[in-house]
């Protein structure tokens, strides 16, 4: 899993390339916690568009970052889901707790 970080608007913004699983998990936790503390921002955008598998671990990424942005008064935003990674949102019911926009443009006008 590679993450690329940029700062937008004080927004943080996510970009993920790789499958979001077991194996990954745990560092692009630590990575993305890593970038939270250093820029002090409670928005992040997870930018999907390079990632072609997640399972439950990359679940427990997404909401792991929203309740601790929660504690912050923050939000958690995702786009460009591919279809797949979209269905596995909805199955876990990650759409409850968090919006998905087509772009982070759309996204950081929301947030």
């Amino acid at each position: 899993m590679h993450i690329r970080f940029s700062l937008e608007s004080q927004c943080l913004i996510v970009e993920m390339h790789g499958e979001l699983d077991h194996h990954s998990a745990e560092s692009a936790r630590i990575k993305i916690d890593n970038k939270i503390e250093e820029y002090g921002v409670n928005k992040v955008i997870f930018d999907f568009s390079g990632v072609n598998f997640m399972d439950s671990s990359g679940i427990g990424v997404i909401i792991g970052r929203y309740k601790k942005l929660k504690d912050y008064d923050g939000k958690v935003a995702v786009v460009n889901l591919k279809p797949q990674i979209r269905k596995i949102f909805e199955l876990s019911g990650l759409f409850k707790i968090l919006n998905e926009y087509s772009n982070s443009n759309e996204a950081l006008l929301n947030l």
